[in-house]
């Protein structure tokens, strides 16, 4: 007897109809949990994978180093969204932790894409993490999903990350969602608050490299966005106008009223945070959300001054829209 088909299938298009199950991968991160906020506001079904025992029905063991993973699970679900790997913020970036920022990316992604190989019905969307790091240092380049790969660390874990994705079945539509600079209440904002909460907000080296950004609103909402969407191969997640770094920090300053009269010399980076401040902090990337806005997608965060005054202050964003996660 045939499998009776999973919710979510059957639109003559080829794309999903109706809730989905999605199982998510990195699911307790700062994106995780807005995600699955989103994907349930939206009446999907959420299903995670967990390196502890389970808790609950809806949460399955894995051990992505050893590519420990029951592939039955994924005849169950329409979709996966990975989001697991270790923090690039994390400094110095020592020999070691630059190979677990690799590995931990490389494992996850293989694991899954094998396991998805191996069931017999492989869920019909992949999502992938991956990172405008990709880019490298590109000034007054726009750069947009058909740019070229730059040079560094991060431009080749990207690379090597992609590629593992693309393991997924051929019959799996595969996306790789390039990030950058989430405006969230953790990652590497976290930082950058402290210090402005402290009056040591500075800008760092010119000002006048772009940082690409994107609100975490509209991070859950895009990848939300994605699972219906035709859409293949690498997508940029940042939001619709660039900004530089002078302007980021300027912009969180103001909100947080504290001054922003310091500067971090280029050299202070280079020599401070050493090859992750080289990569993180110094490099300009004028990244485009090209394929979002060719299909229509809406940011509710168009500029990163409205980013970062949500942010700061959530609580009036809920009282000027009640119904926050909608995309």
């Amino acid at each position: 007897m045939a499998a009776a088909p999973r919710a979510g299938r059957g639109s003559s298009a080829g794309r999903p109809s109706g809730p989905l199950t999605v199982l998510v991968a990195g699911a307790s991160g700062m994106i995780g949990s807005e995600l699955q906020r989103q994907l349930r506001a939206h009446g999907h079904a959420v299903r995670t994978l967990v390196r502890r025992p389970p808790r609950s029905e809806t949460e399955f063991a894995w051990s992505p180093e050893s590519r420990v993973l029951d592939a039955r699970i994924l005849d169950e679900v329409d979709a996966v969204v990975n989001l697991s790997g270790a923090s690039i913020s994390r400094i110095p970036w020592t020999s070691g932790w630059k190979k677990q920022i690799l590995d931990s990316r490389i494992g996850a992604t293989r694991a899954l894409a094998e396991a998805m190989g191996m069931a017999e019905r492989p869920p019909a969307t992949f999502i992938s993490g991956s990172a405008v790091g990709y880019y490298g240092d590109r000034p007054g380049v726009r750069l947009t999903e058909e740019s070229g790969k730059g040079e560094g660390f991060l431009a080749d874990v990207v690379e090597a990350w992609e590629l593992a994705a693309q393991l997924a079945p051929e019959r799996t539509r595969t996306v790789m969602v390039r990030t950058g600079l989430v405006i969230g209440p953790g990652g590497a904002m976290g930082p950058l608050r402290l210090l402005t909460r402290v009056g040591l907000a500075a800008r760092v080296a010119s000002g006048g490299q772009h940082w690409p950004w994107i609100s975490l609103h509209d991070e859950a909402a895009a990848i939300v966005h994605l699972l219906g969407s035709g859409l293949r191969g690498p997508v940029n997640l940042a939001g619709p106008t660039p900004a530089t770094s002078a302007r980021v920090t300027r912009a969180l300053a103001t909100e947080m009223r504290r001054p922003h009269a310091l500067v971090l010399p280029e050299a202070a980076v280079a020599i401070g945070m050493g090859e992750a401040g080289r990569e993180l902090l110094l490099p300009s990337q004028k990244v485009v959300p090209a394929k979002l806005l060719a299909e229509g997608f809406r940011f509710r965060h168009e500029t990163i001054e409205q980013a970062i005054a949500d942010l700061v202050h959530p609580e009036i964003a809920e009282v000027a829209d009640p119904a926050a996660g909608a995309a």
